[in-house]
């Protein structure tokens, strides 16, 4: 998942870049309008209002011709009619400074979610690869080393999330929140099984990793053969 980050603050845009980093996100940072303008697409962008060369308001509105891309707009405006403002102007979502990391990363969950399927369609047509494992999105097929293999929806969209994160890990919050809508005790015993499964159907040519305490990773790449 790709996060863009426009904000003219160095102090603060390290700290996001650390932090969303940190959390698996693959991270760019940007400090002028004119830079957000020609940037590569995004899955998320996090948008400062008060840029050194024009308002942020300008970046949300341009950003709107991109549906697959979740905008929040990051600022230190708390008046309701900048929050109007903002919102109005196309933003997915509206995040005050200063403020804490986990409502930051529940917010970026929440947009991603919305843009879901705007994301499906305009990813269609790639496969999504990690490793010996290919996915076609636009039939719902999956083969390791070109072999078919049958999965259940939720087993199909457990793996489609790690590989499209591959090879960063994904926490258990995130994959149950994305997959299941919810992280009580019963869902989270849910995702074992069904990682369980996964690793019995993929075989060992390609091997969904256990990061202790975090998640999960898959990784990009064929694993090093054993012995």
């Amino acid at each position: 998942m790709r996060i863009t980050i426009i904000e003219d603050d160095d102090r603060v845009a390290r700290g996001l870049v650390t932090v969303l980093a940190q959390a698996g996100f693959e991270v760019h940072r940007l400090a002028t309008a004119a830079e957000a303008v020609r940037a590569a697409p995004s899955d998320v962008v996090l948008v400062d209002l008060g840029l050194p060369d024009g308002d942020g308001l300008d970046v949300i509105r341009k950003l709107r011709d991109r549906p697959e891309t979740a905008v929040i707009a990051v600022t230190a405006r708390s008046e309701e009619h900048e929050r109007v403002r903002g919102l109005r102007a196309g933003a997915d979502d509206y995040i005050v400074k200063p403020f804490g990391i986990p409502e930051l990363l529940a917010r970026i969950d929440a947009v991603l979610r919305r843009t879901r399927v705007a994301r499906a369609l305009t990813l269609r047509d790639e496969p999504v690869l990690a490793g010996p494992i290919r996915i076609c999105t636009a039939t719902r097929e999956v083969t390791v080393d070109d072999t078919p293999v049958t999965l259940t929806r939720k087993e199909y969209e457990l793996l489609l999330l790690l590989a499209r994160r591959a090879p960063d890990v994904v926490s258990r919050d995130v994959i149950l929140d994305q997959i299941w809508g919810a992280t009580w005790e019963s869902s989270s015993r849910t995702l074992d099984t069904h990682i369980a499964a996964l690793r019995q159907k993929i075989g060992p040519a390609a091997v969904i990793r256990t990061v202790h305490g975090v998640g999960y990773r898959l990784p990009a790449d064929r694993p090093e053969p054993i012995g």
